[in-house]
């Protein structure tokens, strides 16, 4: 009988910069990795194929649970990019229960392209999403690097 062991993230934090925002992000969107893909045909094949052609735009949002001054200045600035950790822990569980917590830990730079001044509504908390633009991914599980992505210095990596 196969081995089952089951994977799960339920919680994270993040860090705008190197400052802790334990317990002010209600919800993180880190961006899709998503081809850019072209078609090719050609005389002699027999059907037409995809292939990979660049990365789509990378794009994200942090959903507050409230205003945050220091937040929200960092939104503000369109111009300056950030750096953004997103922090998690993945639980591995078999039939004995828990088997152990490995770290996961997301590296992006960041540049905030919408600025948040609330949805109000009465006897409820007022909510703010920021949205931005990505130019660099790093994942790291466990020490091992996943994948690496820098739209800048033209690098892609899987795997170290």
């Amino acid at each position: 009988m196969a081995k089952i062991e089951i994977n799960r993230i339920t919680n994270a934090n993040i860090y705008l910069d190197g400052a802790n925002l334990l317990g002010r992000a209600e919800e993180v969107k880190l961006p899709d990795v998503s081809m850019t893909m072209q078609e090719h045909k050609a005389l002699g094949m027999v059907g037409k194929v995809e292939l990979p052609a660049g990365f789509d735009k990378l794009e994200g949002e942090i959903k507050w649970n409230s205003f945050y001054r220091d937040a929200m200045l960092s939104a503000a600035n369109p111009y300056k990019s950030l750096a953004l950790q997103c922090r998690s822990s993945v639980q591995r569980y078999s039939s004995q229960g828990l088997i152990d917590e490995i770290p996961l830990v997301t590296f992006l730079t960041i540049m905030f392209k919408k600025n948040p001044l609330g949805t109000f509504k009465q006897h409820e908390n007022a909510e703010f999403s920021s949205s931005f633009t990505c130019t660099y991914i790093k994942q790291v599980l466990d020490g091992e690097e996943l994948l690496e992505l820098d739209y800048l210095a033209n690098i892609f990596r899987v795997g170290g």
